[in-house]
C-alpha cells in the first residue's frame, strides 16, 4: 500500500514538472512584455497575507488553495493534472505541509511549488 502511494505521488510530481514547463514556455514572451511596460510603476515588495479563514474558503476542485509552512499557494490550475488524483484535495483550503513533505515528492517539487505562491499565512 505504501509503495502504491509512493508511486502515485511520484506521478504527481512528474506531472507538476511537465505542466510548469509548459506554463513557463507559453508565458515567457508575455511576462517580459508585462515587466517592461510596468517599469515606471512602483513595485509592492510585501507579499499579500491571508487568514486561515480566507484560505479555508478555497477548498474545491475549481478553487483550491493550500498552506505549506505558513505560505499560501493557489494550486487550482494543477488539481486536474495532479498525478495522485484527488489526493491534492484532501487538505484543500487547509495546511498541506505534512503531505507535501512526504517521501512521495522529489526534491524538484520544492522549487516548482513557488510558481503557485500567492502570499503568506497571517498568524
Amino acid at each position: 500500500m505504501i509503495a502504491v502511494i509512493g508511486l502515485l505521488l511520484g506521478f504527481l510530481v512528474s506531472a507538476l514538472f511537465l505542466i510548469q514547463g509548459k506554463r513557463r514556455s507559453s508565458n515567457g514572451g508575455q511576462e517580459k512584455k508585462k515587466q517592461s511596460s510596468n517599469d515606471d510603476e512602483p513595485k509592492d515588495l510585501k507579499p499579500k497575507s491571508y487568514s486561515k479563514t480566507e484560505v479555508a474558503e478555497h477548498n474545491k476542485r475549481d478553487d483550491c488553495w493550500i498552506i505549506i509552512k505558513d505560505k499560501v499557494y493557489d494550486v487550482t490550475s494543477y488539481v486536474e493534472e495532479h498525478p495522485g488524483g484527488d489526493a491534492i484535495l484532501d487538505h484543500a483550503g487547509d495546511d498541506s505541509t505534512e503531505g507535501f513533505f512526504g517521501p512521495q515528492h522529489a526534491t524538484r517539487v520544492f522549487d516548482m511549488i513557488e510558481d503557485f505562491y500567492i502570499g503568506q499565512l497571517r498568524l
